[in-house]
């Protein structure tokens, strides 16, 4: 009966306990932000060097928690109701889930995806996205994933074509890299304005093995000479030779004008076609140089 007595004691002591501490934590949320307990929660060690040497022979383990404590953190704060996303914590926990897994390929790729995103779906920040990619070289120098993802961050976040197509080329490089990043990296350089850049890299593309890189390469060098003839020996013709108010733009017009010698043609030999109401001078759809790559002042 004693025994019995001891232990309903202690279950009640117990109890007693429970109830107190959960007294304490009602009045310490109270006074504490749950956003402060979560970022101390999150970041009690911000040393990776300090983490490796406490995680001792479980690094890996502690990189998937910290990449669990990653994920609930952008998405916490992408999901915010009182409309204060900050993303505040997201790098850190990135960089010390890299940290102590150098070959967590998702955490680098995935994490410059939520880096880049643009606030308030994301913090803005794919400066941070580039670190955190040049991280991941750092460690796998022969992955080219990570040079086609910062070629991307400049493509899409930053608008440098110029600075995306030098990744694009350096991930051709790296061993296992697919064929088309090439084609991609001059398509990067049209698109900026620099075709004498691009014809080069076309040019080399001509010396591949593969049949439909040597096609595609063809057919681009073809749609920079288009490019070059619009801007060099049309554009210029028309803009001296505008119709008379309440006529249209034509070919006819132009020709009977002496503007030009004939209908002029693309290097397919289909001729351009002209805008009747503002004089705009493109590639006919019915050319094999059709649709012509976007682009941008030649350089």
């Amino acid at each position: 009966m004693s025994a019995w007595r001891g232990r309903a004691a202690g279950v009640a002591l117990a109890l007693a306990l429970f109830g107190a501490a959960a007294t304490l934590q009602v009045a310490r949320d109270r006074i504490y932000s749950r956003e402060q307990a979560q970022n101390r929660a999150f970041l009690y060690v911000q040393s990776p060097a300090v983490l490796r040497r406490l995680a001792l022979s479980f690094d890996a383990l502690a990189a998937d928690v910290y990449w669990i404590r990653a994920l609930q953190h952008y998405g916490g704060d992408r999901l915010s109701r009182d409309g204060r996303q900050r993303y505040q914590l997201l790098y850190p926990l990135l960089d010390l889930t890299t940290s102590l897994d150098p070959y967590f390929t998702i955490a680098y790729r995935f994490g410059a995806i939520f880096l880049s995103e643009g606030y308030p779906g994301g913090p803005g920040r794919p400066d941070l996205a580039v670190v955190l990619l040049k991280k991941g070289i750092s460690s796998q120098p022969d992955n080219w994933r990570y040079y086609h993802d910062i070629a991307f961050v400049h493509y899409w976040q930053f608008q440098d074509t110029r600075t995306a197509a030098e990744w694009f080329r350096l991930a051709r490089k790296q061993p296992d890299a697919p064929t088309w990043l090439e084609p991609v990296a001059a398509s990067m350089l049209i698109e900026g304005g620099d075709r004498e850049s691009a014809r080069i890299v076309l040019q080399q593309i001509l010396n591949s093995p593969e049949p439909w890189l040597q096609q595609m390469a063809r057919r681009s060098l073809l749609q920079l000479d288009a490019l070059d003839f619009l801007d060099r020996s049309i554009r210029p013709v028309i803009a001296r030779n505008p119709p008379p108010p309440g006529t249209p733009y034509s070919w006819q017009w132009l020709v009977g004008r002496g503007a030009f010698p004939g209908i002029p043609i693309d290097p397919a030999n289909v001729p351009f076609e002209i805008d009747p109401a503002t004089g705009t001078v493109s590639v006919s759809p019915r050319s094999p140089l059709f649709p012509m790559p976007r682009i941008g002042s030649p350089q």
